[in-house]
């Protein structure tokens, strides 16, 4: 068969496929379709979507202070008609994630984190009045008690986030809080960690600040007590303020680098 014979066939088939498919869709309208400009995760249930990741770039705070990120334009789009960067990259700059592998030997890689762990509902536990007047303080699970108090249990597969008001100070040197000697921000307690572990099927934790643990922290006890159990961690959220305590579900676009002990990723939450 000649070339024109085989493009002319194939158009013939696809005008073919369309006629067919606009047929059964209109047929099939008035069940088929959701509310008019509604994604799927809309329809069912959720009304709107809040970003929980910080934009960053080199001047974004780290844990060593050293920028996260460098980036160099390969291509740019009045020499070459597209724009194109190589970003070189610390795994733990800005919204990112911890992998388990993270603070242990053998742990998972960000990679081998399962997609189920990475749609959540979110739990978001608010002591931001406290860290106002203390910036070491944690989340305790006296916390956790009070919260489930007044929300009910935390749900299998939660993440359970901590909510410090810490998102507001990234432009400043006060998100470090870094006083020559050690860090200053809200974290999580190790035993607010291990009733997590031990009493509710939480899959993940985060906070609002640069670690899981409070800055002071010399020996990462919070990061050794969740990590190594195949759980993982979140740093730097944002906006945690604008969900509720209850109720909304998180959805965690984690990278996907094989051996990863983390990276940035993209968050955020459907209410």
């Amino acid at each position: 068969m000649c070339d024109a014979c085989v493009i002319n066939a194939v158009k013939d088939r696809m005008l073919s496929r369309r006629a067919f498919f606009g047929t059964a869709a209109g047929a099939g309208a008035a069940t088929a379709l959701s509310p008019l400009g509604a994604s799927p995760a809309m329809a069912h249930g959720h009304n709107t979507v809040e970003d929980l990741t910080h934009s960053y770039d080199a001047d974004f705070p780290t844990y060593f202070g050293a920028p996260g990120i460098s980036t160099e334009q390969n291509f740019n789009f009045a020499d070459h008609g597209f724009n194109l960067l190589t970003l070189t990259v610390n795994e733990h700059t800005g919204t990112h994630v911890d992998a388990p592998l993270h603070f242990s030997a053998d742990g998972a890689s960000v990679d081998e984190i399962p997609v189920g762990d990475l749609v959540a509902p979110l739990c978001v536990v608010d002591i931001a009045a406290r860290a106002a007047e203390d910036a070491d303080t944690r989340l305790t699970p006296d916390d956790l008690k009070a919260w489930i108090s007044a929300n009910g249990d935390i749900p299998d597969g939660a993440c359970v986030a901590l909510y410090s008001g810490w998102g507001a100070k990234t432009g400043s040197d006060a998100f470090r809080g870094f006083d020559g000697e050690a860090q200053h921000y809200p974290g999580f307690h190790v035993e607010a960690a291990q009733m997590l572990i031990e009493e509710t099927g939480a899959r993940s934790i985060a906070s609002d600040t640069l670690s899981l643990d409070h800055g002071p922290s010399a020996d990462f006890a919070t990061h050794y007590a969740w990590l190594p159990t195949g759980r993982f961690g979140i740093e730097c959220m944002a906006n945690l303020d604008k969900v509720p305590a209850v109720g909304a579900t998180v959805v965690i676009g984690a990278p996907k680098h094989r051996g990863g002990t983390g990276g940035p990723a993209r968050i955020f939450a459907l209410i």
